[in-house]
């Protein structure tokens, strides 16, 4: 972590390995968290950074 930028392989690489999830399935969760205002993502695209821990209200 730089700067609080999260480089984007510390999420995908769980992502596909241990939920065994898609491509478009990732891409789909990085525009909904970013959409919610949970990511910032840069736009290189190769990091992110966290904008709220709290749990969500659901």
């Amino acid at each position: 972590m730089q700067d609080g930028r999260i480089h984007i392989e510390r999420i995908n690489a769980p992502f596909f390995c241990s939920l065994k999830a898609t491509g478009p399935e990732f891409g789909a969760g990085i525009k909904v968290a970013v959409e919610r205002g949970w990511l910032e993502l840069y736009e290189s695209r190769t990091y992110v950074r966290l904008l709220k821990t709290e749990p969500a209200n659901r």
